[in-house]
Parts: C-alpha cells; structure tokens; sequence
C-alpha cells in the first residue's frame, strides 16, 4: 500500500450546479431527439466518437489521436446540415418555454376531449376526410398563414361545415389553438418518409407537420373512416372499436386543461420529474 495519500479534488457548490444545468441541457436534448432519425445518429455518432477517442488515448496513438479530433469536427458539421430539421424542431421546443400569449378566449370556452371525440366519431362514420392538428408547445403560427384565419370556439357543427366537400375550407388541414379553432384551410409540410408511400397526402402531412413541430395531428380517412394519429413523425392508426378509447387517450394529452403560463411550468416539471425518474431507475431509460 502507498505511504501517500490519495487527495481527491474539492468539489464545491458551483461544481455541482454547473453538471446539474450541464446534465439537463443534454437530457433535454436526447429527450427531444428520441425516436427520430436524429436521435439515433447522435447516439451512433456518441458511441463511435467515445470508442475512437478512448482507444487512441489509451494506446497513446498519438497519429490517431490527432486523426480522429480532426474527423470529429468535420462529422459535427455535417450531422448538424444533414439533420436540420430535426435540430430545428428541438430548438423550436427549447423556445416555446418563453412563448407569451393572451388568449383569446376564456378556458371555459376551450373544446373538451369528449366534444372533440365526439366530432370526429361523426366524421369517422360519415368517412368525411379530415386533417386536425392541436398545437402544444411549438407555435403553428407560420403554417396558419398559409390558410383562413378563424378564430371560432370548437363545436362539431362547424368542424363537420369546414371538412364537408366542396365547401371552399375541406381541402387543407385545422390548426387548434388553447382548445379553440383557429385556422383552416391550412397546408402541412408533406413527409417524405418512405413508409408512406402508399398513404394519402392527408396522413403523409400530418406526419411531416408533426415531425416538424411537437403537434398533434388527426387524421380521418374518407375511405376507410379510420382515424390516425401523428405524434413525433411516427403514425398510429386505430379502426373498429378501439377508436375512440385510443383517440380519447391522444386528445386529453392534447387540449389544454391550464393556462399558457402554467403550461411552461408544467413542461419544465415534466423534465424534472423524467429527471428524478432517470436517477431513480439507475440510469435506464
């Protein structure tokens, strides 16, 4: 045994919050970034990058070492080009915590899940295409634009008017804002997942809105009458009895039941909370 004494360094209070605020600004971004193509780059290029970096230091290869940092850099800048959408979205929902807005209306006026359900049962059965997207914490502001600003409180006489053909307002999609509708006539970013190929352009757009923002969109086929659901680029479609159950579940999730200021707060406990969880499971997700 040595006669020396081991001297572990002093770790201070600022230390400690330092990897605190470190460890959930990149918690936050893997969060974001889970599910999607962007999230398993990173993890692969993580892997790869600790491996290399490893393996080089522990060999002293000083060649490598050097190789391997300059590779590095390189392979972060393209990462960032190839995956800009992606990064985008995440940036977008790291600035929705700051966004402001007076609504327009009182919460009592807002939708709730079981009118909306409700609405899109009937369009279900009629099979009467329809295309609605709730917005959550990223703003749909910029896609509104490109349709009929609205600014109506929810009721399915209206929602069935919009979607009725050939009315002027069928073809597009809905935005839903704070429970209320806001725009139609909307046109959603189209996606070009390759799983979709034989999908409709109304689910191929719901999926690219909501790989593109934090959005929930509902889609109804005209040809089938079953309802899908966009979330976070991935599609669920539901048919026969488990329908409204299902979509029941995605809708609560969807409409607001607080305030705009709450909201933010709830977001960021919500972080927390998967925080406190991720240590309590030890580490696994």
């Amino acid at each position: 045994m040595s006669d020396f004494p081991i001297e572990l360094p002093a770790v201070s209070a600022s230390d400690v919050i330092q990897i605190a605020i470190l460890y959930i600004v990149i918690y936050a971004i893997l969060k974001g970034a889970k599910g999607s193509r962007f999230g398993q780059a990173l993890m692969g290029f993580g892997i790869l990058a600790a491996a290399l970096t490893a393996f080089a230091y522990l060999f002293h290869f000083d060649v490598l070492t050097r190789i391997v940092q300059f590779l590095l850099v390189y392979i972060a800048v393209s990462t960032v080009v190839i995956f800009q959408p992606e990064i985008r979205r995440i940036l977008s929902a790291v600035g929705a915590f700051g966004y402001l807005e007076r609504p327009k209306y009182g919460p009592g006026d807002a939708a709730t899940p079981e009118l909306v359900v409700e609405t899109l049962m009937a369009l279900s059965e009629r099979r009467m295409g329809a295309l609605i997207a709730f917005e959550r914490g990223i703003s749909l502001r910029g896609y509104e634009e490109t349709g009929i600003r609205l600014d109506a409180i929810f009721s399915k006489e209206l929602v069935t008017c919009i979607f009725t053909p050939p009315m002027p307002l069928h073809d597009g999609g809905m935005v839903m804002r704070d429970g209320h509708v806001s725009s139609a006539h909307c046109i959603f970013p189209v996606s070009n997942n390759p799983n979709l190929i034989s999908s409709g352009m109304r689910h191929r757009a719901a999926v690219g809105l909501s790989e593109d923002t934090d959005a929930l969109v509902v889609v109804v086929s005209e040809e089938t009458g079953d309802i899908s659901v966009a979330r976070n680029g991935r599609l669920f479609r539901y048919s026969g009895a488990q329908r409204e159950e299902s979509v029941m579940r995605w809708v609560s999730k969807a409409l607001p039941t607080e305030g705009r200021g709450s909201k933010r707060v709830g977001r960021l406990r919500g972080l927390l909370r998967d925080t406190v969880g991720f240590f309590a499971k030890g580490g696994r997700s």
